[in-house]
């Protein structure tokens, strides 16, 4: 009976012993692993980034940064006002895809250098609503059948600059693929806007010769 007591007793008094054992490197492991502060997260980002890169050489590497999010606003209204600038230059890889090409370039200096009836078209459209804004019948009449016969000779002019405009395109360009409807269309849709509103910029003044 005392042998048993006394294993009971000693196994008893081991246990402690080993559970303190086993706590002591559990404690020493997980303050080992964080033996310094939490930085902050402002720290942790100034750790992160590195130098201050240079300033873009060229355009393209300026639009890479902008897709990449690094540019401010302040570029992007500045690089947007010089791409509108370039385009409005006539500068063919700023422009649009309709507008590219030596081919459309001459196109819109031989309507430029024409005073067009179609470039009344606008400001007839405009007069035209405000006709039909009074309460005048007799002014809704003479003025729709003013409008009636300004169209017909737009239409007459459009048709008859679309075939001048591609007689001359095909002289000019003997080995380009000249389709006459698309020749005039271009001819037509450059020659009913302002020449104030047109892009690019008329780049030849009304009257000046074209070769």
């Amino acid at each position: 009976m005392r042998f048993l007591r006394r294993n009971s007793a000693d196994t008893t008094a081991e246990a402690p012993e080993s559970g303190a054992q086993l706590a002591e490197p559990l404690d020493k492991a997980h303050s080992s692993g964080k033996g310094r502060p939490t930085p902050k997260r402002r720290e942790a980002q100034g750790r992160r980034s590195g130098p201050v890169p240079p300033p873009p050489r060229t355009q393209r590497e300026a639009f890479k940064r902008m897709r990449g999010n690094k540019a401010s606003k302040e570029e992007r209204r500045a690089a947007a006002a010089e791409r509108r600038q370039r385009m409005m230059a006539g500068e063919d890889k700023y422009l649009l895809p309709r507008d590219r090409g030596p081919v459309k370039a001459y196109i819109r200096d031989l309507v430029d250098s024409r005073r067009n009836l179609m470039g009344l078209f606008m400001p007839l459209a405009i007069l035209v609503f405000v006709a039909l804004l009074t309460p005048s019948l007799a002014v809704q009449r003479y003025a729709t059948l003013a409008t009636t016969f300004m169209l017909i000779a737009m239409i007459i002019e459009g048709l008859v600059l679309g075939r001048l405009v591609t007689r001359r395109v095909r002289a000019k360009f003997p080995n380009e693929p000249i389709k006459g409807i698309s020749i005039g269309w271009y001819s037509f849709i450059r020659a009913s806007q302002l020449r104030r509103l047109r892009v690019p910029k008329p780049r030849v003044k009304p009257g000046e010769s074209i070769k």
